[in-house]
């Protein structure tokens, strides 16, 4: 094994397939597989949600979307390239990720539902979570790479199995490298049927209430929370029902949509996401590649390519 990655979210999953690309023999160990990972509970849609400083995660995210749309002409992959809009209640400048979208137009007066007063439509990767994660599985193990349900107790467990080793962990890394600097951002949605929706809408008027609703092929994921420093994983109730009230009034379409499911995933935040290089006391190489708040999915690829050349340039 050349070189041994820690979690196998969307970051983890992307890392460990650029280091194969790069030549190198991946291995990766994970407490939990994909879709019990905070990456199954994605919506996903490419925005660049809680996830610092604004320049690098721009440079980050506009790499990723130019690789999510090459994705999005395979059928196999889960990505698509969707139209949405983003209102507001009240008059916005243009949002500071604009440049990163190919396309991009302010909302006309006839655009906007009651009670909202400007907003923006956009088109970017729209990733159907389940078969995604289920693509990069395959096309890592396609590689020759290793999955392996492991807990890691510490860098230096790892260190002994491989001389490069990546912290891929999310809200892991709390434990697992004493990063107190990172907390959860507490996420719960609705998965519903899809009653024929083809078009995100989001709304991030009330911050611990977002409300979005993607539509997927077959479902439509309904949300949302932003409740930071909150652990529990068990979905509320009465969260659940005001996130339905709320969609429904943006989309009267979804209010006899059958409800599928309810889920917790819990966002790894932080002040800036840590992607840096750190040499271990046994000699090993230590990249850290977590902490990308609610934008895990948008940075996948351009953090990993990061994380990849950190080492490649320090070993050669």
């Amino acid at each position: 094994m050349d070189a041994l990655v820690i979690g196998c979210g969307v970051i983890g999953l992307s890392t460990a397939i650029c280091l194969q690309e790069a030549g190198l023999e991946v291995e990766v160990w994970a407490a939990e597989m994909p879709r019990e990972s905070t990456s199954g509970v994605a919506a996903a849609v490419w925005y660049p949600y809680k996830a610092y400083p604004q320049n690098r995660v721009l440079k980050w995210g506009g790499q990723t979307y130019a690789a999510f749309e090459k994705l999005a002409g395979d059928g196999q992959t889960g990505v698509r390239m969707g139209e949405g809009v983003e209102l507001w209640r009240r008059e916005v400048p243009d949002p500071w990720w604009k440049d990163a979208v190919s396309r991009f137009r302010r909302c006309e007066e006839h655009e906007l539902p009651p009670g909202y007063r400007d907003g923006y439509v956009f088109t970017v990767p729209v990733i159907e979570m389940p078969r995604y994660l289920q693509y990069l599985l395959e096309r890592f193990a396609g590689a020759g790479g290793r999955l392996t349900r492991r807990v890691v107790r510490s860098l230096e467990e790892a260190a002994e199995a491989s001389p490069l080793v990546f912290n891929c962990t999310g809200l892991g890394a709390r434990e697992l490298v004493g990063d107190r600097l990172l907390s959860p951002i507490r996420g719960q949605i609705v998965r519903v049927r899809n009653p024929g929706l083809e078009r995100f809408v989001l709304d991030e008027e009330h911050p611990e209430e977002p409300t979005y609703i993607v539509p997927r092929t077959e479902d439509c994921v309904l949300g949302g929370t932003a409740q930071e420093r909150r652990w529990d994983i068990e979905p509320d109730p009465e969260t659940a029902a005001a996130i339905l009230r709320r969609c429904v009034s943006l989309e009267p379409r979804l209010a006899d949509a059958e409800v599928l499911e309810h889920r917790v995933g819990l966002r790894p935040g932080r002040p800036e996401v840590r992607l840096e290089r750190e040499e271990l006391g046994s000699g090993a190489l230590c990249v850290h590649n977590y902490g990308h708040g609610g934008a895990g999915v948008t940075l996948s690829w351009g953090c990993a390519r990061e994380a990849c050349a950190l080492v490649l340039e320090r070993i050669g």
